[in-house]
Formats: C-alpha cells, structure tokens, sequence
C-alpha cells in the first residue's frame, strides 16, 4: 500500500465538479466557497500524481485520468452509501407502506392467517395486499414485493425461495361417484378438467414430456378453481398449499399421485422485488415473518 489517503470530502468535490462542469458550478451545489473546491482537487491531484481536470478560462474538462479514476469513486461511493443506509435501517423500526402482490389463494389460504400477528409484531408498517393470479410489473402496479408461484424469468429481480408445494390432481367425492375414478393418465381425457384460462401453461400436467390437460371449463384465478373443484365439477391441478385442508378432511380426492414429476418449477414459491428497492427493512421484516410459519 502507498498510503494515500483521499478525504471522504474531497472526493464528494470531485464527483460535484465532474457533474457540475466546474468549479464555481460544484462550489454553489454544495454551499460552499470556490477556493475550497479548488484546495481540494489540488489535493486529490498531488496525492495521485497526475491532472484530473484541464482548466482553461472557458471550461473545466475531465482527464482520461479523471474519467476512469471519477468512476471508480462513484462506485465506491454508492457502496459507501448503501452500507451506511443498511445500518441506518438495522436501527430504525422498519415503517411505511408495504404493498404485497400475490395470487389469490396463496393471500388467501397462507398470508391472511398471518396478518393479525404480524401486524402485532411491526405497528408502524401499512401492509396493502393485491391479489393477482397472472404476472404483474412491479413498477407499473407500485408493488413493493411479490409472491410468485413458479420460475421466474426476469433477471431484474431478486428472489427469495419460500419454499416448494408439490402439485395435486385433485377432484371431490361426488364428482368421482357420478364420473369415475381414473386409474391411468390417459383415462383423464374422458373427464371435465377444470384450468386457467389466461395461462396455457398451468394447465401443464408435469410429466416428461409435459401433458396438456383438456380443459372443459376455465376460470382466471386458482381460488375460483378450487371452488369449482369442491363443487364436483371436475378434476383440476392445484397447489398443496391451497387445497392441504381441502385433503385433510376429504373435500377433495388426490388422483394419479405418480403421474405428476417431482421436483418440477410449478413448485417453487418465490419472494420478488427489485434488486435496487430501497424498501430493504419492510420487506426484511415481512419475509423474517412469514418464513417458516408458511406451510406448503
């Protein structure tokens, strides 16, 4: 190491003359006078032995030194900033409006049970919960964080596994009385499935290769399947964390358990929010919270 050490400051002037364009413009910026702005480049350029800027009566124009020695302190000091933000957060009570995004049976039959005590635990955060059974843009919707079910795609995000909730063929009592039961894969095609009619793709049976359920009658959100389902309309696809009490008390009959290809991505539950959300404390306390007293 050479001991150079660069001042905090001075290097918070440089940034301000660089966007600034000069050092009367850097100086009223930052509210002080224009010899200090000027001491402290002076400085900066005696530590590193070279010129950082090229001054003329007209202008001030940044070196090719300049350039590449301004982007690397521009780096290091957004990292400067986000570790004292993250420290700051880690003492304040995380506050403010949390919007959630989640499909309706997974706010359904797995948040709304943890609102009350959550709530309890951090007063001061305003949870706002929407339910979406398709995929959604975060920014578009002013969605702070959401709960999807399934693989993701977009590399913007950040993700958080919750856990993984295997897939059922399911169907009621009396649905299987009237119709049936089904003992092979091939035997579904003589029944009512019930799917989703905005995603082709959750009518997917995982197999290998896929298999592409009929669907006889369609509906846009799982929870109004599910329903259907108990209904003894037909047979559906649906997430163990939805029907799970369903099962327990017999409402609803698991059909051709082997069928369905475990592990598969239709499992996966995933927190989403944008790497760059300043909402770090909120959506910390919110996922701390929830995760093991999910059940999948």
């Amino acid at each position: 190491m050479n001991g150079i050490r660069s001042k905090t400051e001075d290097l918070e002037i440089l940034l301000a003359v660089a966007d600034h364009g000069g050092f009367s413009a850097a100086a009223n910026a930052l509210d002080i006078q224009v010899a200090k702005v000027s001491r402290a480049i002076s400085r900066l350029e005696q530590e590193h032995a070279c010129s950082l800027f090229t001054r003329t009566t007209r202008k001030v124009t940044v070196t090719q030194e300049g350039e590449q020695f301004i982007r690397s302190i521009r780096e290091a000091m957004k990292q400067i900033m986000g570790a004292e933000f993250a420290l700051t957060e880690q003492k304040i009570r995380p506050s403010g409006r949390l919007r959630i995004d989640a499909a309706s049976p997974f706010v359904l039959h797995q948040l709304v049970p943890l609102i009350k005590p959550f709530r309890i635990a951090y007063p001061d955060i305003e949870l706002e919960l929407v339910s979406n059974d398709s995929i959604i843009d975060l920014i578009e919707k002013r969605t702070d964080l959401a709960i999807r079910i399934g693989g993701l795609s977009d590399s913007g995000l950040h993700a958080s596994l919750l856990g993984r909730s295997p897939l059922h063929l399911v169907a009621a009592p009396d649905y299987l009385l009237r119709s049936g039961t089904p003992s092979t894969l091939d035997e579904l095609s003589q029944h009512d499935i019930i799917g989703f009619s905005d995603s082709a793709n959750l009518n997917k049976l995982p197999n290998t290769p896929p298999v592409n359920l009929a669907v006889s009658i369609k509906a846009n959100s799982g929870e109004t399947i599910r329903q259907l389902c108990l209904e003894g309309n037909g047979i559906a696809l649906l997430s163990h964390f939805m029907i799970a009490n369903d099962l327990q008390s017999g409402r609803l009959v698991t059909l051709l358990p082997d069928v369905i290809h475990t592990p598969n991505p239709r499992e996966l539950i995933q927190a989403v929010y944008y790497k760059h959300t300043a909402l770090a404390s909120r959506i910390d306390a919110f996922l701390q919270f929830i995760v093991g007293k999910l059940s999948f």
